[in-house]
């Protein structure tokens, strides 16, 4: 695994007067039971992670957040985006819009399930006893295109821990709409990777002010969890 560090997000100033002002404390929530939170670490695969340094960086913070998860008598969920099946795209308007013919498939067919691309990286700590689901768009809490929540439903999930990438696209959209769907939110903001630093903070900064907490890996299991 690369030696690649993860640089500490700070929440800029104006973001935080902001919240300061709209809900009188810098924190959501003060502890979530354990038995009722998963940890949902998001699009860990190989065709994502691929030699992205943020994404490698962050995969021992996810491991320690498992191996804590677990500890506790928590849930870990692993959600893989799967958006082909035999050479035919789930997502024909994403992949027929948003990109050229050959990036399109190429898309499709590393994320098809089988395929090498549509792996967890193999530096992830992922156990058998784990909970594994899968989602043909970029949230992994929208009804009909993903099946995590059936899975966590019965398990009395009430509280979601996010990681995984990217932090501006997958990982906020599912953080976006769990809480649009009652579950509280946290995003860890050194288990979530971005390409670039720029699209990084934009993620994290907006769904701070209406939609989840952004804690450290160390706050999560320190505090959160304890």
């Amino acid at each position: 695994m690369s030696g690649a560090s993860v640089k500490p997000f700070a929440m800029p100033a104006y973001v935080i007067e902001r919240v300061i002002k709209k809900r009188g404390r810098l924190r959501v929530f003060d502890k979530f039971d354990p038995a009722e939170t998963a940890l949902v670490v998001i699009d860990m695969q190989k065709f994502y992670v691929g030699d992205i340094a943020p994404a490698i960086a962050i995969i021992p913070n996810i491991n320690r957040l498992a191996e804590a998860f677990r500890a506790k008598g928590a849930v870990v969920a692993w959600v893989q985006m799967t958006v082909g099946v035999q050479g035919k795209s789930l997502w024909p308007q994403y992949h027929d819009y948003f990109f050229t013919k050959e990036a399109a498939a190429r898309h499709r067919d590393n994320l098809t399930e089988g395929a090498d691309g549509h792996k967890l990286h193999p530096d992830l700590d992922a156990r058998v006893t784990d909970c594994f689901a899968s989602k043909s768009r970029f949230s992994a809490f929208l009804p009909g295109k993903s099946d995590l929540p059936e899975k966590l439903a019965p398990r009395g999930i009430k509280n979601v821990v996010i990681a995984g990438m990217l932090t501006n696209f997958c990982c906020e959209t599912s953080a976006r709409d769990a809480m649009m769907l009652d579950y509280k939110v946290v995003m860890v903001s050194d288990a979530n990777a971005a390409r670039y630093e720029e699209d990084h903070s934009a993620g994290f900064t907006s769904l701070y002010q209406s939609f989840g907490d952004v804690l450290t890996t160390d706050e999560v299991i320190g505090d959160l969890l304890s």
